[in-house]
């Protein structure tokens, strides 16, 4: 048993080294003072310096940011008020509604992206506006992505949710959006909390799906894939490392959040039997 162990070990060592090595290479070779990706040359902050320098990359770093923020937020808003409605249904239009809006997360980005960008085109036509694929068509995409993350997010919490405090509330005389306010959705806030910051990560993270939407606007995603076309210059060692470090980070804060929640559910649980 022991010696099976010690295997399982092994062998998931190896699967975390074949996964991250890359990353920790593309790390090292950031902070290489010369342009060469096969000889360590020595330690240098050139590479960032040079980043912070280039007006192509901050131009897309702040197009990349507004888009995964109001994505973000607003896919938040219909997301929290879909979940709502979502939950308020029965248990059949629930489960098909459910089934719906988990497609755009198995369906592959190339699809999605692909049918978003004949979407916009086709309604641009259909409905005689002078537009073209940009900065708006590239936020809607990014909305439409976003929205089931939050409602996934969302609706285990609504199902922790005592069924009679909204009522109750309202029979102590609150309206029903005082209610929801001071009610209901401080019990669902860590589920919103957690839809927002998983909404902004995918955001910030897309690729596939932003290149058929945005027209002439581009992300760093989109900079990233069209410098590597060109040649691969040690700044895309340094974007990639930062880029990796705040995705990193905002998963690791999703994921603690979702451990402190479970074991404040567990304590409940415990008082409430004692």
């Amino acid at each position: 048993m022991r010696q099976n162990g010690f295997l399982s070990r092994i062998f998931i060592a190896l699967v975390y080294l074949f996964l991250y090595a890359p990353i920790f290479v593309l790390i090292a070779f950031s902070f290489n003072s010369t342009k060469s990706r096969t000889v360590w040359s020595g330690f240098s902050l050139q590479w960032y310096r040079d980043l912070l320098r280039n007006a192509e990359i901050m131009d897309a770093l702040q197009t990349t940011l507004l888009v995964s923020v109001l994505a973000a937020v607003i896919a938040t808003i219909a997301g929290t008020a879909a979940a709502i409605g979502f939950f308020s249904m029965k248990r059949r239009p629930r489960g098909i509604c459910l089934a719906i809006n988990n497609i755009p997360m198995t369906n592959a980005d190339i699809i999605t992206g692909v049918s978003l960008m004949l979407l916009f085109v086709f309604a641009g036509r259909v409905l005689n506006l002078n537009f073209r694929l940009g900065f708006g068509t590239l936020l809607l995409a990014h909305i439409t992505f976003d929205i089931p993350y939050v409602i996934l997010s969302v609706l285990p919490k609504l199902r922790q949710l005592d069924p009679n405090i909204y009522e109750a509330a309202q029979d102590l005389g609150a309206t029903g959006l005082y209610a929801f306010h001071r009610v209901v959705f401080p019990e669902i806030a860590p589920g919103v909390i957690n839809g927002l910051m998983i909404a902004f990560t995918m955001s910030i993270d897309d690729f596939v799906i932003s290149y058929f939407t945005a027209g002439q606007t581009s992300t760093l995603a989109m900079v990233i894939y069209s410098m590597t076309r060109r040649k691969v210059s040690p700044e895309i060692n340094a974007l990639s490392t930062l880029m990796f470090l705040v995705v990193l980070s905002l998963l690791l804060i999703i994921n603690l959040r979702q451990i402190q929640q479970e074991r404040a559910v567990a304590k409940k649980l415990a008082h409430a039997k004692h």
